[in-house]
């Protein structure tokens, strides 16, 4: 249950320009995560000559366009916003290059050897490898075959953000897709002198991490993050103006090597063999668009508090967080809504008949991502 902490103190930066990275790391061969995480809630290899011509290179901005309400903002970036899906994982991205280059955390992407990426027309493109990352910040960028000329983004110059400034957020929360929220630049953060955040109001929900983070003339100033500080959820973007220094220096890995070397070791706690049901879309018959929102909000809800509980090793604080949330669902349904509550109903029954505290937490936790699975498929428009 991957929810990893942002530790340390953050401090107000006088100064909200990035500091100068260091050398980019390689994968750990020892457990050790980065600075940056997020819970996810709801994963090939082909030959890639890496040299850029002039009319691939990334896009950034060198001019200030006119300012733009979210609107329109939404309606010019959308294109470029991705769904990354993995085995048990969801996250956003966003493309960076039109033949494939496509910018997320680096949570997202580490420890899955099999990772698709959706475009905004629904179709799915296999990741290929990942050509550049940087744990320490989060970031990641990999590449998948471009089967035409795609919608790109332009990064604009994170340097220049000010608490205060509005800041648009597109994502896809819980499988929602192009999920639209604007706030405010609350604060820019110094975590630690290699390592400055944006901490932003809008809100960053499982599913959006790895999305973009745009100013008002539709530049990306910022790379979605959902990170729990000190038992608290806040909603941080990691400076665009790192992810500008990860594009000029591609360095290709293979997604296969890339996976086995980021696979997560968490020290202290035991083997999981996962046991997600498949449902057919026919489950959420009689579910009304309330409903749904009651099972996609409270599970994740759940998972956000279960996981930090289950990583500090209390297992069955995390089962009953579950299974509280489970009873409070099937309180909550219409009563038309009957396949989502036998999902529960059974999810509880497997973790009853199980004596270790850790594998209940697991088949409360797999009903749960049974569920969210079944949900983000309905969003997506699959036919069964």
């Amino acid at each position: 249950m991957n929810h990893r902490s942002l530790p340390g103190e953050l401090h107000d930066d006088d100064r909200p320009s990035c500091a100068a990275p260091p050398s980019r790391p390689r994968p750990p061969h020892q457990p050790g995560w980065p600075l940056v995480s997020a819970l996810v809630a709801a994963t090939a290899i082909a030959a890639l000559g890496c040299t850029a011509s002039s009319a691939s290179q990334p896009a950034i901005s060198a001019s200030q366009p006119a300012a733009m309400t979210p609107a329109q903002i939404a309606a010019r970036a959308t294109p470029a916003v991705v769904t990354i899906r993995g085995d048990g994982s969801l996250g956003a991205g966003f493309l960076v290059r039109e033949d494939g280059w496509i910018a997320t955390n680096f949570h997202v992407v580490a420890g899955m050897p099999d990772l698709k990426v959706v475009l905004s027309d629904q179709s799915e493109h296999p990741v290929l490898e990942v050509l550049a990352f940087d744990e320490a910040r989060d970031l990641a960028i990999v590449r998948i075959h471009a089967p035409r000329r795609l919608p790109l983004l332009s990064l604009g110059n994170s340097g220049a953000v000010r608490p205060g400034d509005p800041v648009v957020a597109i994502g896809h929360p819980l499988g929602l897709a192009d999920t639209v929220s604007n706030g405010l630049v609350s604060a820019v953060r110094v975590v630690d002198p290699e390592l400055t955040l944006l901490q932003i109001s809008a809100p960053i929900a499982p599913g959006s991490s790895g999305g973009p983070l745009f100013n008002d003339h539709g530049e990306v100033i910022g790379v979605a993050a959902a990170v729990s500080t000190q038992g608290q959820n806040l909603n941080f973007g990691v400076p665009a103006d790192y992810l500008k220094r990860l594009l000029v220096r591609p360095d290709p890995v293979p997604l296969s090597t890339f996976a086995a070397e980021t696979a997560d070791e968490e020290q202290g706690l035991p083997a999981v063999k996962r046991s997600v049901p498949h449902h057919a879309l026919a489950i959420l018959r009689g579910c009304t668009e309330g409903d749904l929102l009651v099972l996609a909000r409270t599970m994740d809800g759940a998972i956000q508090v279960g996981s930090p509980l289950y990583n500090q090793g209390d297992f069955a604080s995390c089962y009953h967080v579950y299974a509280g949330a489970s009873l409070d669902m099937e309180r909550r349904l219409g009563p038309a809504c009957r396949g989502p509550r036998n999902a529960l109903v059974e999810g509880r029954r497997k973790a009853a008949g199980l004596d270790d505290e850790a594998a209940q937490a697991w088949a409360m936790r797999d009903a749960f991502d049974g569920l969210l699975e079944v949900i983000l498929r309905k969003v997506h428009g699959e036919a069964r």
